[in-house]
């Protein structure tokens, strides 16, 4: 898979460092010379360029790529390269970071991102997950399909505790996609009795929040 990434600073060379560990092709695009340093990630190609300039992707060959990434500091920035990768070049997965959570509501299908990630609002996520039991967690939001990713680790007494997966009445619009037990990874099957400490990874519509949060906590008011 060829790989375009927008921004080398830190993020962007880090995330271009795991997709060559992977086998793909990255190329590294930056407008500023201090950020453009071959010896980092010397696998890499590499281009000094304004990132946000049709020449510029005309030469990265974007019409060649499966996936863009706009990793930049600047959101501004991201959301010029990620419209363009997918408007003008039709790019099929675009992915782009976000700097400043009040810029979320931006990074959308309107401006041809598929998927946002926010680092601040990650991070917070990932810090609830570590410290919270029997709280529902945001932990990331999909934007094309409109759906979030949810944990759950369930604590003791919880409601589903013993429950087989096939027994439960998930919402509509929601899935059960993985449990976490132990050092074990589980693909959910419908004999599988749900365990205290569980950690249940969901895919979820938001409209349907209430619901999956009304089903995992009985007793509780929405």
């Amino acid at each position: 898979m060829r790989v375009v990434i927008a921004g080398a600073g830190a993020v962007g060379r880090s995330v271009a460092r795991e997709l060559l560990e992977n086998g793909h092709d990255v190329l590294l695009i930056d407008k500023s010379p201090q950020a453009v340093s071959v010896v980092r990630v010397p696998e890499a190609e590499w281009l000094l360029a304004d990132a946000c300039e049709i020449t510029t992707l005309d030469e990265a060959a974007l019409e060649r790529c499966q996936v863009v990434i706009a990793a930049s500091g600047d959101d501004k920035v991201n959301l010029v390269v990620s419209l363009l990768a997918k408007t003008e070049y039709g790019v099929p997965r675009v992915v782009a970071r976000v700097n400043h959570p009040n810029n979320e509501w931006l990074f959308n299908d309107s401006w041809g991102v598929d998927v946002a990630v926010s680092t601040p609002r990650l991070m917070s996520a990932l810090v609830e997950e570590a410290v919270s039991v029997g709280d529902l967690v945001r932990l990331m939001k999909f934007s094309q399909g409109d759906a979030n990713l949810m944990e759950l680790t369930l604590p003791e007494g919880a409601a589903l505790v013993g429950t087989r997966v096939g027994e439960v009445a998930w919402p509509q619009d929601t899935a059960l996609v993985t449990i976490i037990r132990g050092s074990r990874v589980l693909i959910p099957d419908p004999d599988d009795a749900l365990a205290a400490g569980d950690e249940l990874l969901f895919v979820t519509a938001p409209a349907r929040e209430p619901e999956l949060r009304a089903l995992l906590f009985p007793s509780s008011e929405d």
